[in-house]
């Protein structure tokens, strides 16, 4: 048989396509293997989920701002790239010496298994779509590779004479066996991210909801609570323009049928359990709130207001025996638990001293989107969102703040977080061109649970002037307010302040989102002709 020449440059290139497509096969499968045992156990997802939790707060916080509510699917493109990136460097070594190419899609294979295993809400089962996933890769990896310099057996005629030298590239072979490879990554892939996206029950459950009407139903919004200049945000939010700030790669998917809520812990007389529908059942509350998150920088976007359903929570802490400290309550934290494994961390005193809080159901007059944590979310007017907005509840515990960290606590968040009195401009948009005149500035304020009692402009430093303030709803949502400028020509500095019914008025003293939530006062700079 004649010696074959080797093409080097042609066997690192088929070669990173090989490692490619062997990445491409295992995570088709392992999404297809995950239809079964549950879209968390999914690779990405599980490597995405842990990647979230051990990325530092800075950097979530830039990822935040520079990208919104599409931050996940940043990570997901990042973890998908590094994976190509490793998977071409396999498959350019499984070329050269195939069990070593086979033994790094066994290193991803692992990875994933154990990373989906020790989630918190992982267990065993969820090793499987990366098993399987990494059985299916390296398979097609070893064939490619074989094919690629015959290391496969020689290609024979009819007569069972050679037709091909051993050693040479078996071009045929390669590419029937890329085509199948493909073919099944592209099917395979998109079949499984569908179904693993989709929860058809889940769905059908809440479709079948149909909201009570409330015992204690929230009046109509004011009339001139809603300004309605150009520019500015309704004030109530529709539910898809509602801002999403979580660590949920994928958005969970709750059955509302087999969903349950169970209250225990320290100071608990009476452990209780819940279904959706004995929630329903309850005498339920109607109520305009707005929920701000802790990652809002100032004048961000990170807060929305709108009209919840809920079951009172204060009442079924008090069925469960639960006091205060200020009664002698053992429990001064309540830990919240989602479905996807987060805990976020209440004040019990405040939680019981009258206000609002509750476990919603409703949203905008619907069921929760998924988005917003259907079936039940909990609510405390006041808080920012990190330590009392807990969506895809399943559990309510009793316990102290001494004796648990709640996730972000972990990261270097305060454990307590009542909400700082904040405003923004929302028109004129920044660097925007005006016309010189009368142009109209108008924005939002906030400090949910105290209200807002006054608004205030500058322009370029100059004295303090006070805003036009819309009809206040409640004190637990935020305020629109006005201000008419005559414009001169040139370049200004628009700056707004709010005073809160303590008589606090925001500080202008510029401080970060964490431990607590960011201070200071929006601006906005504008050109006037």
């Amino acid at each position: 048989m004649p010696c074959v020449k080797r093409n080097w440059m042609r066997e690192l290139l088929l070669g990173a396509v090989s490692g490619e497509l062997a990445a491409a096969v295992s995570l088709a499968a392992a999404e297809l293997v995950a239809i079964a045992v549950g879209p968390q156990a999914s690779p990405v997802t599980a490597i995405g989920g842990t990647a979230i939790d051990a990325t530092p707060v800075e950097v979530k916080n830039w990822a935040i701002r520079h990208f919104g509510t599409s931050d996940k699917l940043v990570l997901q493109l990042g973890i998908v790239a590094a994976l190509a990136l490793f998977a071409a460097v396999i498959g350019v070594i499984a070329v050269h010496h195939r069990p070593a190419g086979v033994a790094g899609v066994a290193v991803f294979g692992a990875v994933g298994a154990v990373t989906a295993v020790r989630r918190p809400v992982g267990v065993w089962t969820d090793a499987f779509p990366s098993l399987v996933g990494a059985l299916a890769g390296a398979a097609v990896l070893w064939v490619l590779a074989g094919r690629i310099h015959g290391q496969g057996p020689p290609a024979t005629d009819d007569a069972g004479s050679p037709v091909r030298p051993v050693g040479a590239f078996d071009r045929r072979g390669f590419l029937v066996a890329a085509s199948a490879a493909a073919a099944f990554s592209a099917v395979g892939g998109t079949v499984g991210r569908r179904l693993n996206s989709t929860d058809a029950a889940a769905v059908a459950s809440r479709d079948s909801v149909k909201l009570p009407a409330p015992q204690s139903a929230a009046g109509r919004v004011p009339a001139g609570a809603d300004l309605r200049i150009p520019g500015m945000q309704p004030f109530t939010t529709p539910n898809p323009s509602f801002y999403r700030v979580d660590t949920a790669l994928t958005v969970p998917q709750v059955n509302a049928d087999t969903w349950r809520l169970r209250i225990h812990g320290k100071g608990v007389t009476e452990p209780l359990e819940f279904s959706y529908q004995d929630l329903l059942r309850r005498p339920l509350i109607e109520r305009d709130i707005t929920l701000t998150c802790v990652s809002n920088e100032v004048g961000g976007p990170y807060t929305g207001n709108a009209r919840w359903i809920g079951v009172p929570l204060a009442a079924l802490l008090k069925e469960a025996g639960v006091r205060p400290p200020s009664a002698g309550g053992p429990a001064d934290q309540l830990v919240a638990r989602s479905v996807d494994g987060m805990t976020l961390g209440s004040p019990v005193e405040t939680v019981l001293d009258g206000r609002d809080a509750m476990l919603a159901v409703g949203m905008n007059g619907e069921p929760l989107p998924f988005t917003h944590g259907f079936p039940v979310r909990m609510l405390v007017p006041g808080l920012y969102g990190y330590v009392s907005a807990c969506k895809w509840l399943t559990d309510l515990e009793l316990t102290t703040f001494a004796d648990f960290d709640a996730y972000w606590v972990r990261r270097s968040w305060s454990p307590q977080a009542p909400i700082k009195t904040s405003s923004r401009i929302d028109t004129p948009r920044p660097f925007a061109s005006l016309k010189a005149g009368p142009v109209p500035v108008a924005g939002v304020a906030w400090a949910q649970h105290r209200g807002i009692d006054k608004t205030e402009v500058r322009i370029d430093g100059g004295a303090w002037q006070a805003a036009r303030p819309a009809t206040e709803d409640t004190a637990d949502t935020w305020r629109q307010w006005s201000y008419l400028w005559d414009a001169k020509p040139g370049s200004h500095r628009i700056e707004v302040r709010a005073t809160d019914r303590t008589g606090r008025t925001q500080t202008g003293d510029r401080q970060g989102t964490v431990p607590d939530g960011s201070t200071g006062w929006h601006s906005v700079v504008v050109t006037v002709e």
